[in-house]
């Protein structure tokens, strides 16, 4: 009598089964298409970037190119030591908080305006979405022009009418002359987030409260700011990243003249008027990096935004 032996039988495999070789060209098939666009951006905006970073390792003037050398990090040292880049620096921060302040609270002013019901709100909506629309240079010549003008511009000319004085808008007050084309042109932005954020409220909450004997103000106090917070914080990130890399405004109505200078605007005049290739890249790499950690704080802010959305869904 023979015995019969029987084939261990192998364990299964505990780990996830691996893609067939057609699951695999699928997925490439389906992110082939977005690889020349990853290439694009790389090549536009990255490649550039690590070159000024290495320029800006170098004593580099445009006017003796075979003079240039590494000097490490004293172009950094620089640009925070050396007064009027300095100047600049101070002159970025309170041009961004001005504008970004004055900007979230009139938007927030207008926000709380069109969330009301009354006949033409599209057309006011459209009307006061349109600065944000204008081209800055357009919107800085026409501060510039129409409105500061000492000779014909419309402040001067209504100062006259009523009697008033004929001041130099821009020469008497130089800095806040930019800071209110600024403000004008990025309230509409804050806005459409704050509008956004009021048009997501629980209406059923706010009745309640109302049935309770809340008044308006206690509602808004106690409901509608904290629903806000996180939209006003957006728009506070989102208008920072921009106002601080702003040029056009301080260029077109001062020329950087008047302590209006900002740190972009000193950039170009490192670069394009003393040629100091190493200090104007130094001076650039400090915004794109102060940029990048506003970005990453909007960032976080617009992924809570969304997580709220979701878990309230």
């Amino acid at each position: 009598m023979t015995a019969t032996t029987t084939a261990p039988v192998a364990a299964p495999r505990t780990g996830a089964p691996a893609r067939p070789p057609s699951a695999r060209l699928r997925a490439w098939a389906t992110r082939a298409p977005l690889l020349p666009a990853l290439i694009f951006m790389i090549v536009v905006t990255q490649l550039p970037f690590v070159a000024t970073l290495v320029i800006s390792f170098f004593d580099w003037n445009s006017l003796y190119p075979d003079a240039r050398h590494f000097t490490g990090l004293d172009n950094y040292q620089e640009v925070l030591t050396d007064p009027d880049l300095r100047h600049s620096v101070w002159t970025t921060v309170l041009l961004t908080v001005a504008v970004v302040l004055a900007s979230l609270v009139l938007g927030l002013v207008l926000a709380l305006l069109l969330d009301r019901r009354f006949r033409g709100r599209g057309i006011v909506r459209t009307l006061l979405i349109a600065p944000f629309l204008v081209v800055p240079v357009a919107a800085a010549l026409l501060w510039k022009h129409v409105l500061y003008n000492p000779e014909y511009g419309l402040f001067n000319g209504l100062l006259h009418y009523v009697g008033g004085p004929q001041p130099d808008w821009i020469s008497s007050t130089p800095l806040l002359a930019v800071e209110a084309s600024l403000v004008w042109q990025w309230t509409p932005f804050m806005m459409l987030i704050l509008l956004a954020g009021l048009q997501s409220r629980d209406h059923e909450q706010i009745e309640a409260a109302r049935v309770d004997g809340a008044s308006d103000w206690q509602i808004f106090v106690h409901l509608t700011l904290p629903h806000l917070r996180r939209y006003l914080e957006l728009g506070a990130l989102l208008g920072s990243i921009y106002i601080v890399q702003n040029f056009d405004a301080v260029f077109t109505i001062t020329s950087g003249g008047l302590g209006t200078a900002n740190l972009p605007y000193t950039v170009y005049q490192s670069f394009y008027q003393a040629h100091e290739n190493g200090l104007a890249s130094a001076a650039g790499v400090l915004v794109v990096i102060g940029s990048i950690v506003i970005a990453t704080f909007a960032l976080r802010v617009v992924s809570s935004l969304f997580r709220e959305e979701v878990s309230r869904a």
